[in-house]
């Protein structure tokens, strides 16, 4: 049933993505050198912006989901 629903598939791959931008963040922290100095806080607000478009589309899709 779920994956028949669009919203639900957005809501997932958002997630996906914010996964993926963390993960690479956390792998240039890692590592360190002029690429974390120069973008690691820059990629990390990346995170927050997909983050909260993800929140905002998971928070839909329950409020759309509990009307029907």
């Amino acid at each position: 049933m779920l994956l028949h629903d669009p919203l639900f598939l957005v809501a997932t791959a958002l997630v996906l993505v914010v996964a993926a931008i963390l993960i690479f963040g956390i792998g240039t922290f890692a590592r360190g050198g002029e690429f974390n100095r120069r973008n690691g806080n820059r990629i990390m607000r990346w995170r927050l912006y997909a983050q909260f478009i993800a929140v905002v589309v998971i928070v839909a899709f329950a409020w759309l989901r509990s009307k029907g």
